[in-house]
């Protein structure tokens, strides 16, 4: 599906016709975008056992500060931690 106009508004109106959840994989322009709409109900994050000290940024500089709260945490056997955050002012015990 081809979305027109303002990513956000395209998105926030696309959210209200099909009443679904939506999941963004790997366009950190486009979610930057929903972030600063608040418009981001969970986040999933995979961290990874290593270290490289540059790339982008999920949360740069100048982004809105946006308490979170851990609501779930699975260890892979690989060592890859998912972890389940939600805004604190959604943020329910799952």
């Amino acid at each position: 599906m081809l979305l027109k106009g303002g990513v956000g508004d395209a998105v926030a109106d696309l959210k209200r016709q099909l009443d679904k959840d939506f999941v963004v994989l790997g366009s950190g322009d486009l979610i930057q975008t929903l972030m600063h709409r608040n418009m981001v109900d969970e986040y999933v994050l995979l961290i990874h056992p290593l270290v490289l000290g540059q790339g982008q940024r999920l949360f740069p500089a100048g982004s809105p500060m946006t308490p979170l709260r851990l609501v779930g945490e699975k260890p892979t056997t690989t060592g890859v931690i998912i972890a389940t955050y939600q805004p604190a002012e959604v943020a329910q015990v799952t």
